[in-house]
């Protein structure tokens, strides 16, 4: 048996994520993305293939705040991105963790995400 990395690994639970999750316009999917240096976040409507919302941590609101993306700066992203979704009149989404476990600066930007209004 072939050893697997970490990387094909994240990839094989993200297409499985994906076979189950679909953004529509009445409930997008909010889509995290965490890189070695930044957080995004998206809210978008998979049937018409658009981005409805987004921000990241190269906003200048985020950065407005001197804010890094560690735990702290995940929890200021999720307040943004439901600040973001309320902004285009978005209330309910569909959570797309992108094949990352649901730990760390992803629950982070979760919970802040749900305690500033978002329902998933």
């Amino acid at each position: 048996m072939a050893v697997i990395d970490k990387k094909t690994q994240r990839e094989r639970r993200h297409a499985r994520i994906r076979r189950k999750v679909s953004g529509t316009a009445e409930r997008p999917r909010f889509c995290v993305s965490i890189t070695t240096n930044h957080i995004y976040c998206q809210f978008i409507d998979d049937v018409s293939g658009r981005t409805l919302a987004q921000t990241s941590s190269l906003d200048p609101k985020f950065k407005a705040e001197n804010a890094r993306p560690n735990m702290e700066g995940a929890a200021l992203l999720g307040k943004l991105a439901a600040e973001a979704a309320k902004a285009a009149n978005l209330s309910e989404v569909v959570f797309d963790r992108s094949g990352y476990k649901f730990h760390g600066r992803m629950k982070a930007i979760a919970e802040a995400a749900r305690e500033n209004g978002l329902k998933f």
